[in-house]
Protein backbone atom coordinates (compact mmCIF):
# COMPACT_ATOMS: atom_id res chain seq x y z
CA UNK A 1 0.00 0.00 0.00
CA UNK A 2 1.47 3.09 -0.93
CA UNK A 3 1.81 6.23 1.26
CA UNK A 4 -0.81 9.13 1.60
CA UNK A 5 -1.09 12.62 2.86
CA UNK A 6 -2.85 10.92 6.08
CA UNK A 7 0.12 8.97 6.63
CA UNK A 8 2.64 11.83 6.59
CA UNK A 9 0.37 14.06 8.50
CA UNK A 10 0.40 11.46 11.36
CA UNK A 11 3.76 11.01 11.22
CA UNK A 12 4.59 14.23 11.96
CA UNK A 13 2.03 15.03 14.31
CA UNK A 14 2.83 11.67 16.40
CA UNK A 15 6.22 12.47 16.40
CA UNK A 16 6.29 15.80 17.25
CA UNK A 17 3.94 15.12 20.36
CA UNK A 18 6.64 12.50 21.29
CA UNK A 19 9.27 14.45 21.49
CA UNK A 20 7.71 17.73 22.60
CA UNK A 21 8.51 19.81 19.94
CA UNK A 22 5.74 21.91 19.93
CA UNK A 23 3.95 24.59 22.12
CA UNK A 24 0.42 25.87 22.89
CA UNK A 25 -2.18 24.69 21.40
CA UNK A 26 -1.62 20.60 22.29
CA UNK A 27 -1.63 18.30 21.26
CA UNK A 28 -0.57 19.06 17.27
CA UNK A 29 -3.24 16.79 15.68
CA UNK A 30 -5.38 18.10 12.90
CA UNK A 31 -3.60 21.35 13.47
CA UNK A 32 -0.67 23.23 11.60
CA UNK A 33 1.45 22.62 14.97
CA UNK A 34 3.00 25.82 16.56
CA UNK A 35 6.64 24.68 16.60
CA UNK A 36 8.95 25.54 19.34
CA UNK A 37 11.13 28.13 17.93
CA UNK A 38 8.59 29.32 15.35
CA UNK A 39 8.17 32.86 16.66
CA UNK A 40 11.62 33.60 15.72
CA UNK A 41 10.85 32.38 12.50
CA UNK A 42 10.91 36.25 11.18
CA UNK A 43 14.25 36.67 11.59
CA UNK A 44 15.45 34.88 8.53
CA UNK A 45 12.51 36.11 6.79
CA UNK A 46 13.70 40.57 7.72
CA UNK A 47 16.83 39.51 5.65
CA UNK A 48 15.55 38.83 2.22
CA UNK A 49 15.08 41.23 -0.75
CA UNK A 50 11.76 39.70 -1.61
CA UNK A 51 10.72 40.81 1.89
CA UNK A 52 12.16 44.44 1.85
CA UNK A 53 10.32 45.13 -1.38
CA UNK A 54 7.20 43.68 -0.32
CA UNK A 55 4.37 46.32 0.25
CA UNK A 56 1.50 43.71 0.62
CA UNK A 57 2.02 40.39 2.22
CA UNK A 58 -0.76 37.80 3.10
CA UNK A 59 -0.06 35.11 6.12
CA UNK A 60 -2.48 32.09 7.38
CA UNK A 61 -3.86 33.25 10.61
CA UNK A 62 -1.90 30.06 12.41
CA UNK A 63 -0.38 30.35 15.44
CA UNK A 64 3.05 29.27 14.53
CA UNK A 65 3.23 32.25 11.59
CA UNK A 66 2.31 34.85 15.00
CA UNK A 67 5.91 36.57 14.50
CA UNK A 68 6.01 36.71 11.03
CA UNK A 69 2.98 38.70 11.29
CA UNK A 70 4.11 40.77 13.86
CA UNK A 71 7.49 41.29 11.65
CA UNK A 72 5.17 42.64 9.08
CA UNK A 73 3.50 44.92 10.99
CA UNK A 74 6.64 46.22 12.19
CA UNK A 75 8.23 46.77 8.89
CA UNK A 76 5.04 49.19 8.42
CA UNK A 77 3.56 46.65 5.45
CA UNK A 78 0.39 46.22 4.84
CA UNK A 79 -0.86 42.48 6.32
CA UNK A 80 -3.81 40.75 5.11
CA UNK A 81 -5.31 37.37 6.51
CA UNK A 82 -7.52 34.88 5.34
CA UNK A 83 -11.10 35.64 6.57
CA UNK A 84 -11.30 32.44 9.11
CA UNK A 85 -13.04 29.17 6.93
CA UNK A 86 -13.82 31.60 4.13
CA UNK A 87 -16.93 32.08 5.62
CA UNK A 88 -17.18 36.56 5.18
CA UNK A 89 -14.94 36.88 2.71
CA UNK A 90 -10.90 36.25 1.34
CA UNK A 91 -8.80 38.63 3.75
CA UNK A 92 -9.05 41.19 6.48
CA UNK A 93 -6.79 43.81 6.42
CA UNK A 94 -4.59 44.50 10.22
CA UNK A 95 -5.00 47.96 10.60
CA UNK A 96 -3.13 48.56 14.14
CA UNK A 97 -4.43 51.78 15.42
CA UNK A 98 -2.35 55.10 15.41
CA UNK A 99 0.95 55.11 17.14
CA UNK A 100 0.66 51.62 17.96
CA UNK A 101 3.58 50.51 20.46
CA UNK A 102 5.54 46.95 19.97
CA UNK A 103 2.94 45.56 22.56
CA UNK A 104 0.24 46.95 20.57
CA UNK A 105 1.69 45.09 17.30
CA UNK A 106 2.39 42.20 19.52
CA UNK A 107 -1.30 41.97 20.33
CA UNK A 108 -2.15 42.76 16.61
CA UNK A 109 -0.18 39.70 14.91
CA UNK A 110 -2.63 37.45 17.40
CA UNK A 111 -5.97 35.67 16.42
CA UNK A 112 -7.46 38.16 18.92
CA UNK A 113 -5.81 40.73 16.96
CA UNK A 114 -6.72 39.71 14.31
CA UNK A 115 -10.55 39.82 15.49
CA UNK A 116 -9.93 43.05 16.92
CA UNK A 117 -7.73 45.30 14.63
CA UNK A 118 -8.85 43.73 10.84
CA UNK A 119 -11.33 45.33 8.77
CA UNK A 120 -12.36 43.26 5.31
CA UNK A 121 -11.13 44.21 2.21
CA UNK A 122 -13.48 43.69 -0.72
CA UNK A 123 -13.46 41.99 -4.34
CA UNK A 124 -13.05 45.31 -5.79
CA UNK A 125 -9.94 46.30 -3.47
CA UNK A 126 -6.57 46.62 -5.47
CA UNK A 127 -4.73 44.14 -3.72
CA UNK A 128 -1.97 43.28 -5.47
CA UNK A 129 -0.12 40.28 -2.89
CA UNK A 130 3.74 40.46 -3.25
CA UNK A 131 4.69 37.52 -0.58
CA UNK A 132 2.26 34.65 0.85
CA UNK A 133 3.20 32.92 4.02
CA UNK A 134 1.34 29.56 4.27
CA UNK A 135 1.52 27.44 7.73
CA UNK A 136 1.94 23.62 6.89
CA UNK A 137 1.79 19.61 8.67
CA UNK A 138 4.93 18.66 6.29
CA UNK A 139 6.89 19.69 3.26
CA UNK A 140 9.53 18.44 0.44
CA UNK A 141 12.97 20.09 -0.38
CA UNK A 142 11.33 20.07 -3.40
CA UNK A 143 8.74 22.38 -2.63
CA UNK A 144 5.80 20.38 -2.06
CA UNK A 145 3.52 21.07 0.43
CA UNK A 146 0.64 19.39 2.61
CA UNK A 147 -1.57 20.94 4.87
CA UNK A 148 -3.67 19.89 7.63
CA UNK A 149 -5.99 18.28 5.33
CA UNK A 150 -9.02 21.39 4.72
CA UNK A 151 -7.13 22.44 1.64
CA UNK A 152 -8.09 26.25 2.33
CA UNK A 153 -4.69 27.65 1.85
CA UNK A 154 -5.17 26.14 -2.09
CA UNK A 155 -8.25 27.39 -1.86
CA UNK A 156 -7.11 30.77 -0.72
CA UNK A 157 -4.10 31.18 -3.18
CA UNK A 158 -6.87 29.88 -5.96
CA UNK A 159 -9.04 32.90 -5.43
CA UNK A 160 -6.65 34.87 -5.15
CA UNK A 161 -5.38 34.44 -8.77
CA UNK A 162 -8.94 35.00 -9.56
CA UNK A 163 -9.27 38.28 -8.18
CA UNK A 164 -6.11 39.23 -9.95
CA UNK A 165 -4.10 39.50 -6.28
CA UNK A 166 -1.13 37.31 -7.15
CA UNK A 167 1.16 37.12 -10.15
CA UNK A 168 2.72 34.18 -11.16
CA UNK A 169 6.21 35.31 -9.90
CA UNK A 170 4.44 36.12 -6.27
CA UNK A 171 6.66 34.47 -3.89
CA UNK A 172 4.94 31.50 -1.43
CA UNK A 173 7.57 30.78 1.89
CA UNK A 174 6.39 28.19 4.42
CA UNK A 175 7.69 28.16 7.89
CA UNK A 176 8.03 24.86 9.69
CA UNK A 177 10.28 22.53 12.26
CA UNK A 178 13.13 20.79 10.69
CA UNK A 179 11.37 17.42 11.24
CA UNK A 180 8.99 18.68 8.95
CA UNK A 181 10.68 18.77 5.73
CA UNK A 182 10.08 14.90 4.65
CA UNK A 183 10.14 13.39 1.22
CA UNK A 184 6.78 13.41 -0.42
CA UNK A 185 5.83 11.55 -3.05
CA UNK A 186 5.32 13.28 -6.62
CA UNK A 187 2.33 11.37 -7.46
CA UNK A 188 0.64 12.98 -4.47
CA UNK A 189 0.65 16.04 -5.63
CA UNK A 190 -2.79 17.08 -7.49
CA UNK A 191 -3.26 20.52 -9.43
CA UNK A 192 -4.97 21.99 -7.28
CA UNK A 193 -2.13 22.06 -4.59
CA UNK A 194 -0.20 25.09 -3.86
CA UNK A 195 3.57 24.58 -3.63
CA UNK A 196 6.48 27.02 -1.91
CA UNK A 197 9.52 28.36 -3.27
CA UNK A 198 10.94 28.83 0.20
CA UNK A 199 11.08 26.61 3.04
CA UNK A 200 12.00 28.73 6.56
CA UNK A 201 13.08 26.42 9.35
CA UNK A 202 14.81 27.43 12.96
CA UNK A 203 18.29 26.27 11.39
CA UNK A 204 18.04 27.21 7.43
CA UNK A 205 16.53 28.86 4.60
CA UNK A 206 15.18 26.00 1.91
CA UNK A 207 15.38 27.51 -1.92
CA UNK A 208 12.98 24.57 -3.43
CA UNK A 209 13.50 25.90 -7.13
CA UNK A 210 9.99 24.04 -7.36
CA UNK A 211 9.16 24.22 -11.13
CA UNK A 212 5.57 22.88 -10.41
CA UNK A 213 2.93 25.27 -11.44
CA UNK A 214 0.73 27.27 -8.96
CA UNK A 215 -2.75 27.09 -9.10
CA UNK A 216 -3.65 28.91 -12.02
CA UNK A 217 -7.33 29.60 -10.61
CA UNK A 218 -10.04 28.05 -9.34
CA UNK A 219 -11.41 24.34 -10.54
CA UNK A 220 -14.73 24.90 -10.55
CA UNK A 221 -14.92 21.46 -11.65
CA UNK A 222 -13.89 20.46 -8.47
CA UNK A 223 -16.58 22.64 -6.35
CA UNK A 224 -20.00 21.47 -5.46
CA UNK A 225 -23.15 23.29 -4.55
CA UNK A 226 -22.62 22.62 -0.86
CA UNK A 227 -18.86 24.66 -0.90
CA UNK A 228 -20.75 27.38 -3.35
CA UNK A 229 -23.35 27.59 0.19
CA UNK A 230 -20.65 27.78 2.40
CA UNK A 231 -18.04 29.75 1.14
CA UNK A 232 -20.36 32.97 -0.64
CA UNK A 233 -17.11 34.66 -1.89
CA UNK A 234 -17.31 31.77 -4.22
CA UNK A 235 -20.68 32.90 -5.87
CA UNK A 236 -18.78 36.06 -6.59
CA UNK A 237 -16.08 34.59 -7.96
CA UNK A 238 -18.12 32.55 -10.11
CA UNK A 239 -20.31 34.67 -11.57
CA UNK A 240 -17.79 37.37 -12.63
CA UNK A 241 -15.53 34.62 -14.12
CA UNK A 242 -18.92 33.66 -15.93
CA UNK A 243 -19.34 37.07 -17.17
CA UNK A 244 -15.78 37.09 -18.45
CA UNK A 245 -16.77 34.26 -20.26
CA UNK A 246 -15.06 31.37 -18.34
CA UNK A 247 -16.52 28.01 -18.13
CA UNK A 248 -17.83 27.69 -14.30
CA UNK A 249 -19.39 24.40 -14.55
CA UNK A 250 -19.43 22.86 -11.05
CA UNK A 251 -18.59 19.29 -10.11
CA UNK A 252 -22.44 18.59 -9.61
CA UNK A 253 -23.03 19.58 -13.41
CA UNK A 254 -20.93 17.51 -14.94
CA UNK A 255 -22.21 14.57 -16.64
CA UNK A 256 -20.05 11.89 -15.56
CA UNK A 257 -20.01 12.50 -11.83
CA UNK A 258 -22.39 10.08 -10.34
CA UNK A 259 -25.15 12.14 -8.79
CA UNK A 260 -24.48 15.01 -10.49
CA UNK A 261 -26.84 17.79 -9.75
CA UNK A 262 -28.62 19.09 -7.21
CA UNK A 263 -31.61 16.30 -6.74
CA UNK A 264 -29.20 14.15 -5.01
CA UNK A 265 -28.54 16.84 -2.69
CA UNK A 266 -31.83 17.16 -1.86
CA UNK A 267 -32.30 13.29 -1.41
CA UNK A 268 -29.48 13.42 1.23
CA UNK A 269 -31.07 16.00 3.14
CA UNK A 270 -34.10 13.86 3.67
CA UNK A 271 -31.73 11.22 5.09
CA UNK A 272 -31.46 11.36 9.22
CA UNK A 273 -29.04 14.14 10.33
CA UNK A 274 -27.13 11.28 12.65
CA UNK A 275 -25.76 9.47 9.66
CA UNK A 276 -24.03 12.33 7.48
CA UNK A 277 -21.24 14.87 7.65
CA UNK A 278 -23.37 17.92 8.74
CA UNK A 279 -21.36 20.47 11.04
CA UNK A 280 -18.78 21.68 8.09
CA UNK A 281 -16.88 21.42 4.89
CA UNK A 282 -13.63 19.56 3.43
CA UNK A 283 -12.07 21.60 0.57
CA UNK A 284 -9.88 18.69 0.26
CA UNK A 285 -12.87 16.86 -1.11
CA UNK A 286 -12.54 18.82 -4.15
CA UNK A 287 -9.23 16.74 -5.24
CA UNK A 288 -10.26 14.42 -8.25
CA UNK A 289 -9.65 11.28 -6.47
CA UNK A 290 -12.51 12.59 -4.21
CA UNK A 291 -15.04 12.33 -6.38
CA UNK A 292 -15.48 9.21 -5.57
CA UNK A 293 -15.78 9.43 -2.09
CA UNK A 294 -18.24 12.46 -1.91
CA UNK A 295 -21.39 12.04 0.05
CA UNK A 296 -24.07 13.11 -2.56
CA UNK A 297 -24.76 9.72 -4.13
CA UNK A 298 -28.25 7.92 -4.47
CA UNK A 299 -30.06 6.28 -1.87
CA UNK A 300 -30.60 3.34 -3.76
CA UNK A 301 -27.26 2.19 -4.10
CA UNK A 302 -26.36 -0.59 -2.39
CA UNK A 303 -24.03 -0.21 0.48
CA UNK A 304 -20.09 -1.70 1.06
CA UNK A 305 -19.55 -1.25 4.60
CA UNK A 306 -16.02 -0.64 6.17
CA UNK A 307 -15.89 -1.40 9.79
CA UNK A 308 -13.98 1.05 12.83
CA UNK A 309 -13.26 -0.73 15.94
CA UNK A 310 -11.82 0.30 18.95
CA UNK A 311 -12.70 3.10 19.20
CA UNK A 312 -11.77 5.23 22.80
CA UNK A 313 -14.17 6.13 25.59
CA UNK A 314 -15.00 9.51 25.51
CA UNK A 315 -14.55 9.66 21.04
CA UNK A 316 -16.79 12.39 19.45
CA UNK A 317 -18.14 11.11 16.53
CA UNK A 318 -16.75 15.17 15.10
CA UNK A 319 -13.50 13.56 15.96
CA UNK A 320 -13.76 10.26 13.66
CA UNK A 321 -15.75 12.46 11.05
CA UNK A 322 -12.69 14.84 11.02
CA UNK A 323 -10.25 12.18 10.56
CA UNK A 324 -12.22 11.00 7.63
CA UNK A 325 -12.30 14.15 5.67
CA UNK A 326 -8.36 14.54 6.04
CA UNK A 327 -8.01 11.02 4.76
CA UNK A 328 -9.86 12.28 1.82
CA UNK A 329 -12.53 9.12 2.59
CA UNK A 330 -15.63 10.13 3.64
CA UNK A 331 -18.40 7.81 3.40
CA UNK A 332 -21.68 7.73 1.89
CA UNK A 333 -23.06 7.45 5.51
CA UNK A 334 -21.58 6.72 8.41
CA UNK A 335 -23.09 4.87 11.10
CA UNK A 336 -21.98 5.51 15.09
CA UNK A 337 -22.13 3.49 17.64
CA UNK A 338 -19.69 5.59 20.20
CA UNK A 339 -21.29 3.77 23.33
CA UNK A 340 -19.77 0.08 21.31
CA UNK A 341 -16.95 1.65 21.02
CA UNK A 342 -17.51 1.11 16.87
CA UNK A 343 -18.83 3.16 13.51
CA UNK A 344 -19.68 1.50 10.40
CA UNK A 345 -19.04 3.25 7.25
CA UNK A 346 -20.89 3.15 4.05
CA UNK A 347 -19.39 3.35 0.50
CA UNK A 348 -21.08 3.03 -2.81
CA UNK A 349 -19.15 0.25 -4.37
CA UNK A 350 -16.70 -2.17 -3.59
CA UNK A 351 -13.29 -0.61 -5.17
CA UNK A 352 -14.49 2.47 -2.46
CA UNK A 353 -14.36 0.77 0.43
CA UNK A 354 -11.30 -1.00 -0.52
CA UNK A 355 -9.50 2.22 -0.92
CA UNK A 356 -11.41 3.80 2.20
CA UNK A 357 -10.42 0.45 4.31
CA UNK A 358 -6.39 0.69 3.22
CA UNK A 359 -6.20 4.07 3.78
CA UNK A 360 -7.35 3.99 7.54
CA UNK A 361 -4.90 1.60 8.55
CA UNK A 362 -2.88 2.71 10.93
CA UNK A 363 -5.43 5.79 12.07
CA UNK A 364 -5.46 6.43 15.84
CA UNK A 365 -7.84 8.45 17.85
CA UNK A 366 -6.71 10.25 20.98
CA UNK A 367 -3.63 8.30 20.69
CA UNK A 368 -5.29 4.74 20.49
CA UNK A 369 -4.86 2.84 16.84
CA UNK A 370 -8.17 1.72 15.84
CA UNK A 371 -9.17 -1.62 13.98
CA UNK A 372 -10.25 -0.87 10.60
CA UNK A 373 -11.44 -3.40 7.98
CA UNK A 374 -14.47 -4.33 6.16
CA UNK A 375 -17.74 -5.48 7.75
CA UNK A 376 -18.47 -9.06 8.41
CA UNK A 377 -20.77 -9.15 5.56
CA UNK A 378 -18.81 -7.79 2.97
CA UNK A 379 -15.85 -10.11 3.68
CA UNK A 380 -18.24 -12.62 3.52
CA UNK A 381 -19.34 -11.55 -0.04
CA UNK A 382 -16.07 -11.34 -1.23
CA UNK A 383 -15.44 -15.00 -0.33
CA UNK A 384 -18.21 -15.92 -2.19
CA UNK A 385 -17.56 -14.57 -4.86
CA UNK A 386 -16.57 -17.32 -7.73
CA UNK A 387 -12.21 -16.45 -8.51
Amino acid sequence: MGVSKWNIRHKIWDYMEANNLADFPRPVHHRIPNFKGSFQMSDPLQTWDAFEKAREVKVDPDKPLEGIRLAVLQARKTLLVPTPRLRTGLFNRIVPPSGATKETLKKCATSQGIRDYSVPVGLDAKVQVDLVVVGSVAVSDKGWRIGKGEGFADMEYAMMVSMGAVREDTIVVTAVHDCQVVDIPEELLGDHDLIVDYILTPTRVIKTGCRCPKPRGILWHKISYEMLEKIPILKNLRYREKQEGKVVALRDEQPDVPAAGKPARVARKSRPESSHFQDKTSLSQANPEDEALSDKWPLSAAPVTVYVGSIPQGTRVSELKDALRASHVTPARLIWQGAQHRAFLNYNDQTTADTAAAALQGLSLRGSPLRVELARNQRSKLASRPQ
